[in-house]
């Protein structure tokens, strides 16, 4: 029996409510390295794949098309190209933001993948795809080995 397509979405099986979870998540050996570089280095460091030719950033241990290992480190950026961009107007717990924020997916130069992140110095209605921006760093001393440790992206 073939499947069907859903067309009445009030007839799914669902159910309402909230499940609390919390997690932690360890950046393992590969953003490790990632991290260790931002911190200390300011710089922003991706893996390349021999076999695809994809430059995955942060880097990974594997190629995600391939399942190839990637030991081949490289640096992208630090400028990039926004590919997506959204506007919050509520923060996680559902309280309206006094400023809606700025939410970008920008591919460095020289990567192959997006990095999510916040932009910020662009006025609201100016923020859109194909925009060039950079990383603004906390400075050095600040740094703890976080995405945070870029605290945005601006227009270059």
């Amino acid at each position: 029996m073939p499947l069907e397509p859903v067309r009445e979405v009030e007839r799914l099986r669902a159910w309402r409510g909230e499940l609390p979870a919390a997690h932690r998540y360890t950046v393992g050996p590969a953003g490790e390295r990632f991290f260790r570089e931002l911190k200390e280095g300011g710089r922003i460091l991706g893996t390349r794949c021999g076999r695809c030719g994809i430059t995955y950033v942060p880097g990974r241990l594997f190629c995600e098309r391939c399942f190839d290992e990637l030991s081949d480190w490289t640096e992208v950026g630090p400028a990039g190209t926004v590919e997506a961009v959204t506007a919050l107007h509520l923060a996680a717990d559902g309280t309206r933001l006094p400023q809606p924020v700025l939410l970008a997916l920008i591919r460095l130069d020289g990567a192959d993948t997006v990095l999510l992140h916040y932009l910020d110095e662009v006025p609201r209605d100016e923020a859109r795809i194909g925009l060039r921006v950079h990383p603004a760093l906390k400075p050095a001393a600040q740094r703890t080995g976080s995405i945070l440790d870029i605290t945005h992206f601006r227009p270059v």
